[in-house]
């Protein structure tokens, strides 16, 4: 039987690139985005790689128009099995040079655009009892960095209501799952797109790693959403250790470091599109696809999401290597 899955944030970057991966083992896929022509060559995509798409302009911080979009699609696919939020926009700049408008702006699409997508699958799920909801999350829902104080709000918040939807959920024996996957730096087009006030070209902070990375670890979770999150790559457990480890540290460095780490050398352009209010890939407008301009430095692997994936195996292996280990120094003593 066919699954149908919807991905918010479906015409670029990791939201595009789960699309093509949903669609690659046979799902029936709905794309919900702003941008028309993004949208168009992502259900494209989506039919080129063996799935059935169903493209569908929606804004996600308007609750009402994700809800008739769910609606939609199950009409159109039938009964949803898998929803994946993804959608979000940021402002890079100091927290002094944020307009309000655009700091709620930013949380009504990348926080409560979330909550909207999760509201309008358990209103669908909970009746059949059964569904996943995967929330693409990111190592900045568990630690801040300067120049994106509206996105790390948005992705704390995330954590928090996601956090408390599963106490729920397992406190009512509900066979719907949540789960979150905490995201590295990843190369998509939002680095082209946001709104940007600082004097060079913005850039995911090192190490970066291709979307399809991303999209993998989205359909694990999806398939073992019983795990309450999973972490992406080295540098998201390496920051989340630290962060739990010696945070004052890590303000410390992060303050002489996130600056400069997050723009190129180039100087800003200061007509590139921006995505905040309009969608940057709408009619007329190029579509962005999965990756940004950074696939020359990004991995397309992660052995942390390997790890991740094989607890058992990798405790396994820890053991016989202290094992081993034990043996030998008795042996030499």
């Amino acid at each position: 039987m066919t699954r149908v899955s919807v991905v918010t944030g479906a015409s670029g970057g990791i939201g595009r690139a789960t699309a093509r991966a949903l669609a690659a083992r046979g799902d029936a896929v709905a794309l919900l985005a702003r941008g028309e022509d993004g949208l168009a060559a992502a259900a494209e995509d989506v039919r080129r790689a063996g799935g059935t798409p169903l493209p569908l302009e929606v804004d996600v911080a308007d609750f009402a128009a994700v809800d008739e979009a769910a609606a939609q699609v199950e009409k159109d696919l039938g009964p949803i099995d898998l929803w994946v939020n993804d959608a979000f926009s940021s402002v890079f700049a100091r927290f002094v040079d944020i307009d309000m408008a655009e700091f709620r702006r930013t949380t009504e699409v990348s926080y409560l655009g979330y909550v909207h997508g999760t509201k309008a699958a358990l209103n669908r799920m909970l009746p059949r009892d059964r569904g996943v909801i995967v929330q693409v999350g990111s190592a900045l829902a568990y630690r801040g960095i300067p120049l994106q104080s509206a996105y790390c709000g948005a992705k704390h918040a995330i954590q928090g209501f996601n956090e408390s939807l599963r106490v729920e959920l397992l406190h009512d024996r509900r066979n719907v799952h949540v789960t979150m996957v905490q995201m590295p730096a990843v190369n998509t087009p939002q680095f082209g797109w946001v709104l940007s006030r600082l004097p060079r070209k913005a850039q995911p902070v090192p190490p970066i790693y291709q979307p399809e990375v991303a999209a993998k670890a989205v359909l694990y979770a999806a398939d073992h959403p019983k795990r309450r999150e999973y972490w992406v790559g080295g540098s998201t457990a390496a920051t989340l250790a630290a962060n739990a480890l010696a945070p004052g540290i890590l303000d410390w460095y992060l303050a002489r470091t996130g600056f400069d780490s997050q723009q190129t050398d180039e100087k800003r352009d200061p007509d590139e599109p921006t995505n905040l209010w309009e969608p940057a890939d709408g009619r007329h407008e190029p579509d962005a696809g999965a990756h940004g301009d950074f696939d020359d430095k990004s991995k397309d692997r992660s052995f942390q999401l390997w790890a991740s994936q094989h607890h058992g195996l990798v405790a396994a292996a820890g053991g016989a290597l202290v094992a081993g280990l034990g043996w030998a120094i008795a042996k030499r003593r």
